[in-house]
């Protein structure tokens, strides 16, 4: 008997198993529900439809709600002087100069912004703030406070503002490298004024690394994400987040023949917005890196004379003396690959890279150079500043190089009175003109120095060229000079 119940189990498993294998191999008919068409020529057609659940639809819900609470209307008060133009001669001489003289106007302006700190500091864009000489913001609970400038950046068109306020909602910040063409993005902002505070719009991530027509500047941004979210004039200084609800970008311009929304926005990437906020929060100005060469996008015609193996990278056509990438050895014609394994494609791409470190940071470049591709550890400088500008470490600027007031055991074993210490050497004309760290500059045209300042004046009066003469560190004597 139990022999007897051992067989009739075998044979009930072998046909479940053997109704499994035929179920999942014999085709199924189409639960999708199916339409009938006609096609061009009349005949009746029939194609499935697909049905998406509620989850397949992309939800912004959790993004809108958390990020709006972040970000503030920003209305600005400034101050125009208006010309009178043509005055009638009879008009003044009945009123007086004083009617003719030069007006001020009082003008209103608005915009975004986006708390990136509990306790008041906000981002928004330079060109929403500039010259005001009042700021109002208002969160989207209606509170409202004054708020004051902390620091702007032109170049990248941000700025940083703050508010006396604390335990106000932020945004995370996000990381505007992993973004992808097509992904969602959400806008968020007050276009057209105090009317449509706090509107939020839905586009996708059109392209990267975009320059903008028209926009210029010695560090400009060639590296803007651009988006189809509608954006309109106010929106400015908002926010762009992605999906989870993290800051990816600043909402900066449209390109319009109309002056609105055509379906080109574009945005400060957050990687740049993050770095030159520290900057500006901790220094009040921005400590911009820089490589120190002048680049051009591989195409197939230098690809093909340079032997390359793909269409890809920035090829190097100048390398400036004594630079950062001097000094790491990249040369002319030098087709960077990478920085930080970050894929290089063009020479936005490398500005973009390049505006995330600060003066003093290290990187990885990868490079080809004669058919061989190698790597190279650059240490970033300091991008050029006005002369007489003091540093952080109280060195002064002048073209290129920082001095400092020499050590008097220095001046002594070297048998100098006084004398100014060249402390670092970047790109610019002093060390075009053969400057060497660590040398002491004694004269400036003619004239005896004992300060970086003595320097900087002693130059400035000069009306065509700088003479320096001075002592390198082995006590050789130098001298050279540049026009100014």
């Amino acid at each position: 008997m139990k022999n007897m119940t051992t067989v009739l189990l075998s044979i009930l498993a072998g046909g479940l198993t053997a109704f499994g294998v035929v179920k999942a191999t014999v085709p199924q008919p189409s639960s999708e529900p199916a339409s009938v068409v006609k096609d061009a020529t009349g005949n009746s057609v029939e194609y499935r439809t697909v049905n998406l659940a509620e989850t397949d639809y992309p939800d912004f819900t959790y993004a809108a709600e958390s990020a709006v609470e972040a970000v503030v209307y920003v209305e600005v008060t400034v101050q125009r002087r208006q010309q009178y133009q043509n005055i009638d001669p009879f008009f003044r001489f009945f009123f007086g100069d004083e009617y003719a003289a030069p007006q001020q106007r009082e003008q209103k302006g608005s915009g975004s912004g986006v708390i990136i700190r509990p306790d008041g500091y906000i981002v928004t864009n330079n060109h929403v703030v500039s010259g005001a000489t009042q700021i109002q913001v208002t969160l989207n609970n209606n509170q409202q406070y004054d708020a004051t400038v902390v620091g702007t950046d032109p170049a990248t068109d941000v700025a940083i503002i703050k508010v006396d306020a604390t335990d106000l909602p932020t945004i995370p910040l996000g990381d505007s490298d992993a973004l992808r063409l097509g992904e969602w993005v959400l806008a968020i902002g007050s276009p057209l004024g105090a009317q449509l505070r706090s509107t939020i719009t839905a586009g996708i991530v059109s392209a990267k690394g975009r320059s903008m027509p028209d926009y210029s500047g010695e560090f400009k941004i060639e590296s803007f994400i651009q988006t189809d979210a509608a954006v309109n004039p106010g929106n400015s200084g908002g926010a762009l987040v992605n999906k989870k609800g993290e800051l990816v970008g600043i909402n900066t311009a449209i390109v319009s023949q109309t002056g609105s929304y055509t379906g080109y926005s574009f945005a400060v990437p957050v990687n740049i917005v993050k770095r030159v906020a520290e900057d500006l929060m901790d220094y009040g100005s921005v400590k911009r890196a820089v490589l120190g060469i002048s680049m051009g996008s591989v195409d197939k015609k230098f690809a093909d004379e340079m032997k390359l193996s793909a269409v890809t990278g920035v090829y190097i056509n100048e390398v400036m003396k004594g630079s950062a990438a001097e000094k790491a050895g990249l040369q002319k014609n030098d087709v960077i690959l990478s920085i930080d394994n970050q894929k290089i494609t063009d020479a936005s791409s490398v500005q973009a890279k390049v505006s995330s470190y600060h003066p003093g940071d290290k990187a990885v470049i990868t490079y080809i150079r004669d058919g061989k591709q190698q790597q190279t550890t650059v240490e970033f400088q300091a991008a050029a500043v006005q002369n007489g500008e003091t540093d952080l470490d109280g060195s002064i600027a002048f073209y290129g190089a920082r001095l400092k007031a020499a050590n008097p055991d220095k001046l002594k074993a070297l048998g100098l009175r006084s004398g100014v210490e060249i402390v670092s050497l970047g790109s610019g004309k002093m060390a075009e003109a053969g400057a060497e760290q660590g040398g002491i500059i004694a004269y400036v045209n003619g004239a005896a120095v004992s300060s970086p300042e003595d320097v900087v004046a002693k130059a400035k009066k000069a009306s065509r060229a700088v003479y320096i003469e001075g002592v390198d560190q082995n006590g050789r004597a130098f001298y050279f000079g540049f026009g100014k």
